[in-house]
């Protein structure tokens, strides 16, 4: 099966220097590195659960002094202490990222069986639903919510903008990749024959 013709003609080794094979990798990659986030979320449900509770507390948005001294009471009032909310907030970024790996990942096997410039429209949809699920994830809860609204960025111990800069890029990368306009989503011309 390895010898079967993928699209614009390339078969076996060939295949794998494609836009498609490329764009089926960052799915993969994607989808596995949020689904290993949600397991250790699972597993490890305490640790990041401490996470979002100070964030949303804002209890640490005084540039490293004592937890509680030092806040701006000017913001403050946006602070949510209540730990059933805290704990449902957590609960819902676990199902977020759930849902976004199961996503991702089935775009991935719909990317491996694609063969024709037709069979790349689902995992191209797919794809950018999983994708657009991380970015949401990340720039819109990570960075705006609780980066912005929150104050995470006044934090020096509970400040997790980077790594959420850093997962918002790498999903915003890979959707950059997947819509590249190429003949080999509209199958018209092979742009890989030598």
């Amino acid at each position: 099966m390895a010898d079967a013709p993928r699209a614009g003609g390339r078969s076996g080794i060939g295949s794998w220097g494609t836009l498609p094979v490329a764009c089926a990798v960052v799915t993969a990659i994607n989808g596995l590195y949020i689904l290993l986030v949600a397991i250790g979320n699972i597993t490890d449900f305490g640790t990041n659960l401490e996470f979002v509770r100070h964030v949303l507390a804002m209890d640490t948005t005084n540039f490293g002094a004592a937890p509680g001294t030092g806040l701006d009471p000017h913001v403050m009032w946006r602070a949510i202490t209540a730990d059933g909310v805290q704990t449902a907030a957590y609960v819902a970024i676990i199902v977020w990222e759930s849902l976004a790996a199961v996503v991702l990942l089935y775009a991935t096997v719909l990317w491996i069986g694609a063969r024709t410039a037709r069979d790349y429209v689902a995992p191209r949809r797919m794809a950018t639903i999983g994708l657009v699920m991380l970015v949401i994830l990340f720039m819109g809860g990570f960075i705006t919510i609780g980066g912005e609204w929150f104050q995470m960025w006044r934090s020096v111990s509970w400040n997790g903008l980077q790594p959420a800069f850093q997962n918002a890029v790498l999903a915003l990368l890979a959707l950059v990749l997947i819509h590249v306009p190429s003949a080999q989503w509209t199958g018209i011309v092979d742009e890989y024959r030598l």
